[in-house]
């Protein structure tokens, strides 16, 4: 199993920034690929960039210029830097890891608890 602990979310006001991270810890082998999810209320949740391995990133057009997701995989932790907030951004963030684990032949997904992340004047 792997555990992910989010942090970082909280109240910030429109044009402010939060920097959210994500650690894995337990049977990790190789991770191939880590992200960020988000999810509105009323909303489905939805891909906000992810990031390989290797480095390659992609992102969604609504936070392109905005946001960097970047990892440390030596600590098996991914963020996720947020600058000019808008309410638009406002929702519950996930992270999730791709793992192999030791053991295993297939990827598996692991997601975060999720963290809240609003934002308000």
């Amino acid at each position: 199993q792997v555990q992910l602990v989010e942090s970082g979310g909280g109240l910030v006001q429109p044009g402010g920034s939060l920097t959210l991270s994500c650690a894995a810890s337990g049977n990790i082998f190789k991770v191939n690929t880590m992200g960020w999810y988000r999810q509105a209320p009323g909303k489905q949740r939805e891909l906000v960039a992810d990031i390989t391995s290797g480095g390659s990133t992609n992102y969604a057009d609504s936070v392109k210029g905005r946001f960097t997701i970047s990892s440390d995989n030596a600590k098996n932790t991914v963020y996720l830097q947020m600058n000019s907030l808008q309410p638009e951004d406002e929702a519950v963030y996930y992270c999730r890891f791709g793992v192999l684990g030791f053991g295993n032949i297939f990827n598996r997904n692991y997601w975060g608890q999720g963290t809240q992340v609003t934002v308000s004047s």
